[in-house]
């Protein structure tokens, strides 16, 4: 595990303390599955603008395929 400093507002601070106490984890479990659950939503962000961007890439083979296509049932 590795350890580091972490500066606060004073009123996330004040919220985390209320949570962490009414769930009844510790303040590291608390903050460690908050990070948790962020870095996975900012994969799932990073996903879908890498796919967006692949996606417009290949739209043009896509309509271009189709198109031919078309020609073959005409």
């Amino acid at each position: 595990m590795k350890t580091i400093a972490l500066k606060l507002d004073d009123e996330i601070f004040y919220e985390v303390e209320e949570i962490k106490r009414e769930l009844k984890v510790s303040r590291n479990s608390y903050i460690n599955e908050a990070v948790r659950v962020y870095n996975q939503e900012n994969k799932r962000r990073l996903l879908k603008t890498q796919l967006e961007k692949e996606s417009a890439l290949t739209i043009q083979d896509s309509m271009d395929i189709l198109h031919g296509f078309e020609r073959l049932v005409d």
